[in-house]
């Protein structure tokens, strides 16, 4: 299957620097009839904390963990410290960027990737004579 593939940027560039700050996230992609579904692990991501951006041809997605000591609290020791989720998907000619819809339940985020209208299968009706 090759509708999408992982996409590293070039050495130097800043979205390779944000990309090596970052851990990446464990991810499964799986076809159905016609879409393409991505899933990802970002536990700790709430939200308003991840980013799903599109550009061209190119799937970016971006999950930070905000910890936030409650008001009026310094911490005396601290080992838990923010965390940034980041992966990068060069997507196929065939997926239809438009209609990509983003789902985020218990730390799961799945998108599906529908193809578009002409390169979806479809079941050819056969006339009898």
């Amino acid at each position: 299957m090759n509708e999408v593939a992982r996409h590293e940027p070039q050495a130097g560039t800043p979205a390779r620097e944000r990309l090596s700050s970052a851990m990446r996230p464990p991810v499964d992609i799986y076809e159905e009839d016609n879409a393409l579904v991505v899933v990802a692990d970002m536990p700790g991501v709430a939200r308003d904390g991840l980013s799903v951006e599109v550009d061209g041809n190119l799937l970016s997605i971006e999950g930070e963990i905000r910890i936030d000591m409650p008001e009026g609290i310094t911490a005396t020791y601290a080992e838990a410290q923010a965390q940034r989720y980041a992966r990068r998907f060069t997507l196929s000619h065939e997926i239809d960027t438009a209609a990509i819809e983003a789902r985020l339940e218990k730390g799961v985020l799945r998108l599906r990737l529908p193809k578009k209208e002409r390169h979806r299968s479809r079941r050819i009706e056969i006339q009898a004579a």
